[in-house]
């Protein structure tokens, strides 16, 4: 069994229906490519046991909150298979400073002082990232090698398989990603990426999270209880 299926193995509600897609032309492509940069000695993040850590911290069966991201953080000790969060210890990235800033409008959530979102991803929260890898300090270095047709397969499952979902695009890219989204049985939410580059032109002030709870309380589901603990 290769590292990508070893990887995968520790998200088993996930692992059934996406076993299939490891056979396909694409994967067996972004696998070649994956081990010829490691046979390179290229830093890659993150460690290749999170790689699927956003789908073995939030099961399919509990999804109810998606926020899709583009890859992950390109610094040392930064990601761990959640998007837009970093392990403890590491400063918070701008954009993540935003969405606290957000937080604290919407709902009143004053800004923790760490950017470690597993008690997110725990609730239901699918932290995903479009794409799964990056190289050190080479932002988009894994762009365009298969990980998107994955990670598209992942966005259909919730779409069909999952009921009353709020997806939070946030960004074009977010937008395009999920373009598809059955707006009949799940709720859309769109705002430009929280960016320092963008956050000023409506992301600040888009309210999502408390429009969420309130649609995930009007279909009859659990709120997210968007407070990250004070200490971890």
């Amino acid at each position: 069994m290769d590292e990508v299926m070893m990887a995968l193995d520790k998200a088993p509600s996930w692992q059934p229906l996406l076993a299939s897609e490891f056979d396909k032309p694409y994967m067996q492509q972004l696998k070649a490519f994956l081990q010829q940069r490691k046979a390179e000695h290229v830093t890659i993040y993150p460690h290749s046991s999170n790689w699927f850590h956003a789908l073995e911290a939030t099961p399919l069966e509990s999804v109810r909150v998606v926020i899709i991201g583009q890859d992950p953080y390109h610094q040392p000790g930064q990601a761990h298979g959640l998007c837009f969060s970093v392990k403890p210890g590491i400063k918070v990235p701008p954009s993540l400073v935003n969405i606290y800033k957000e937080l604290q409008a919407d709902l009143g959530i004053a800004p923790v002082n760490h950017g470690y979102l597993e008690s997110w991803a725990r609730q239901g929260v699918l932290l995903l990232n479009a794409v799964l890898t990056v190289e050190d300090s080479s932002a988009n270095a894994h762009q365009g090698k298969g990980w998107e047709q994955f990670t598209d397969r992942i966005i259909h499952l919730v779409n069909e398989q999952c009921e009353h979902v709020v997806f939070m695009l946030w960004g074009s890219y977010a937008q395009k990603k999920g373009a598809f989204i059955d707006t009949g049985k799940h709720r859309v939410l769109k705002a430009p990426h929280p960016s320092p580059l963008s956050a000023h032109r409506g992301f600040l002030g888009c309210k999502h999270f408390s429009q969420a709870n309130d649609w995930l309380l009007r279909q009859g589901r659990e709120p997210v209880n968007w407070q990250l603990p004070l200490q971890i």
